[in-house]
C-alpha cells in the first residue's frame, strides 16, 4: 500500500529547481511516486506560491509548465472555508503553514507531511519529517 503524503512547497521548489543540497530527497520523492510507492498530496494554496518562486528561477512560461506538470503528478487538495476556520484555532507560528496542516488534516488515512521546516509544525497530531528522514524511514521499514 502506498503511502499518502502531503507535501509542503518547498519540496516542491527543490526539485523543480534543482536546489542544493535538497533536490536530490526530493526528487527522490517524486519518483516514488512515479512508481506508485507513495501518493504525493499538495494544497491548491501552494500552487500559487510555487509558480512565484520558480518563475524566479525559469522564468514565467517554463514555470507554468511546472505547474502543469504538477497537476498531473500530484493529488492537488482544496482550501475551504472550514480549512481556513481550523487553521486559525490552531497553535502554529506561520499562518500559511497552519493552511498546510488543516489541508493535510482532510486526507484519510495520511500518513506524514514532509516539510524542510519541521518546527512549523510542532503541533502537528500527523508525522512531520523532512524528505530525507521520510527516506530513511522507509528503506528502514523495507529491510
Amino acid at each position: 500500500m502506498a503511502f499518502k503524503l502531503f507535501i509542503d512547497s518547498d519540496v516542491v521548489i527543490d526539485f523543480f529547481t534543482d536546489r542544493e543540497p535538497h533536490a536530490n530527497p526530493a526528487s527522490e520523492l517524486f519518483e516514488l511516486n512515479e512508481k506508485g510507492d507513495v501518493v504525493l498530496y499538495l494544497s491548491a494554496v501552494s500552487i500559487n506560491n510555487i509558480y512565484y518562486i520558480v518563475r524566479k528561477f525559469l522564468g514565467h512560461k517554463k514555470s507554468i509548465e511546472v505547474v502543469e506538470t504538477l497537476t498531473g503528478m500530484t493529488e492537488i487538495i482544496g482550501t475551504s472555508k472550514e480549512e481556513i476556520v481550523q487553521a486559525l484555532k490552531n497553535d502554529f507560528n506561520d499562518f500559511e503553514d497552519s493552511i498546510q496542516y488543516s489541508s493535510a488534516l482532510t486526507i484519510k488515512g495520511v500518513d506524514a507531511i514532509i516539510t524542510r521546516n519541521i518546527k512549523d509544525y510542532r503541533n502537528s497530531t500527523i508525522a512531520v519529517m523532512t524528505p530525507l528522514n521520510f527516506l530513511k524511514l522507509k528503506e528502514k521499514s523495507e529491510d
